[in-house]
């Protein structure tokens, strides 16, 4: 069994194997523009983030009912399950939905039905977080946190993706200060193919208390220090990296010099669907390229823990920090 974890960055959208893709397409009669699930693993290969989107939204028209996105869920909490995920912490991209004619509780009631027999069914803890697009405006923002208010029993944090360059954090002010009024977590993706200054907007401006991704932060020994200080958690998803080129190759990847930093790193799939591995091929990538010590792994999954949104159950925290120590390699 591999080692404990806990994964912080997963956007369940982009959990939507090919073959699962051509089942709903089925059961929704909806057309795929490709012949095969093989042809489909073909358009896979990203030259950016752009190119990766595309592909990620034209998939989504697939999701159509409670049951499609129960079924994307529980074929995720398996998958994780058995590379050693004890809790996640699941992103959705509502807007992607509503954009479509899908409704906010669609999605949120078909997501619960995995999510809330998740630990009975998989043995996972899930907590729910919800994401706005960054290509979107502000005004869409806001409305969609509007129409999340009767879910918020379910959501536990809101969060900031989609693509980042030419979209910097404080064009989402007013909604994360609405939903810290709510008394939701928030996180935000910064410093992946955006400058380091997003991070430091995210965590000024929108308050956030984790970065996800953050690579980045590197360029900014000033950024490093206070990351370091205030252990600010980091959700890197090196597969993803390799995947849309911001990391040439794996090798490259500035993992263990971020350790080395002193920063609170964590690693994640992102969406393992499309960048070929879940959380703990994500592991095993980077101990067997990267050269991480078993020490180095255990400092990870501990890390995933401590970072992740369990303030409200300190005694399942211990139990899953007490799982790493005792994890044997």
């Amino acid at each position: 069994m591999p080692i404990p974890k806990a994964e912080l960055h997963l956007h369940i959208e982009g959990t939507l194997e090919p073959e699962l893709a051509f089942e709903l397409a089925a059961r929704n009669r909806v057309e795929l523009p490709y012949a095969s699930t093989d042809e489909l693993r073909k358009a896979y290969d990203f030259e950016d983030l752009q190119s990766f989107l595309n592909l990620y939204y034209e998939l989504m028209a697939v999701l159509r009912t409670e049951r499609d996105f129960e079924d994307l869920a529980n074929a995720y909490l398996a998958r994780a399950a058995a590379q050693g995920v004890r809790h996640a912490e699941i992103f959705f991209d509502p807007q992607a939905h509503i954009a479509r004619g899908v409704e906010m509780g669609t999605v949120v009631e078909g997501l619960w039905r995995a999510l809330g027999n998740s630990e009975a069914v998989h043995g996972v803890s899930t907590q729910l977080i919800m994401c706005f697009l960054r290509d979107e405006s502000a005004e869409s923002a806001l409305e969609t946190l509007e129409a999340a208010k009767p879910y918020l029993d379910r959501i536990v944090g809101v969060g900031l993706d989609s693509a980042e360059v030419g979209h910097p954090p404080v064009k989402f002010r007013e909604v994360y200060e609405a939903a810290a009024g709510l008394g939701l977590r928030r996180v935000a993706h910064a410093g992946e193919e955006g400058p380091s200054e997003y991070v430091v907007e995210a965590l000024d401006v929108l308050g956030v208390e984790r970065i996800d991704h953050g690579l980045r932060c590197m360029e900014s020994p000033e950024l490093v220090e206070r990351l370091v200080r205030d252990r600010v958690p980091l959700t890197l998803c090196p597969l993803s990296n390799v995947r849309l080129r911001t990391v040439d190759v794996l090798a490259d990847h500035p993992l263990p010099a971020m350790l080395d930093a002193g920063l609170m790193c964590t690693v994640n799939s992102d969406d393992p669907a499309y960048f070929g591995g879940y959380a703990g091929d994500n592991f095993e990538a980077v101990r067997k390229t990267l050269g991480l010590t078993e020490e180095r792994l255990r400092e990870l999954a501990r890390n995933s823990f401590v970072a992740s949104f369990l303030e409200h159950d300190e005694e399942l925290r211990e139990r899953y920090l007490a799982e790493v120590e005792a994890y044997e390699f």
